[in-house]
């Protein structure tokens, strides 16, 4: 009889053991496809910022910008950061105050992607932080998943977003009285 609880407790234990195997597989498998849809969605939001930035470049003939802009649209994937902080550095030295559609959505579309970089950071470090775990790297749970990287940009100076003033509310009707 003592021989069957030793028997129990020791399938006990490979139960538990395995359990925490298949969380910590499913935890580096979901960081990493988290990692990559955020690269995939901050690669697409550099080429809306970099398509707005040559519609706003067109409309005002910033020669510059807009050389900028279409190598950042051009680029290959090894020469991306370079181009797009290029980018950025044109967007600096325009002052964007003008109101119309192109250049609201060109900082529309630069806020976006201040955001979705945060987002990627966030998750790269997550998953090398996932990747780094001695019994991930024992058991090279991470091997079938490129190492994610981070892009390197720089943050745009954004200008602050118009706001329009609230209407004051309208002051209640004065009762009149009856004589």
């Amino acid at each position: 009889m003592p021989r069957m609880w030793w028997v129990m407790g020791a399938l006990a234990v490979a139960a538990v053991l395995s359990a925490y195997l298949a969380w910590t597989a499913h935890r580096v498998e979901r960081v990493h496809v988290r990692a990559a849809s955020a690269g995939r969605s901050l690669d697409a939001h550099l080429l809306r910022r970099a398509a707005a930035a040559a519609v706003v470049a067109e409309n005002t003939d910033f020669i510059e910008l807009y050389a900028a802009a279409r190598l950042a649209l051009d680029a290959e994937p090894d020469e991306r950061e370079t181009a797009e902080n290029d980018l950025t550095r044109q967007l600096q030295e325009v002052r964007l105050t003008g109101t119309d559609q192109a250049t609201r959505t060109l900082v529309a579309t630069s806020r976006r992607v201040v955001l979705a970089r945060q987002v990627h950071t966030d998750l790269v470090r997550d998953a090398l932080t996932a990747r780094r775990r001695p019994l991930v790297r024992l058991l090279r749970m991470a091997r079938q998943y490129e190492q994610p990287r981070y892009f390197e940009i720089v943050e745009p100076i954004l200008p602050e977003p118009l706001t329009v003033a609230p209407r004051p509310a309208p002051e209640p009707p004065v009762p009149v009285e009856a004589a």
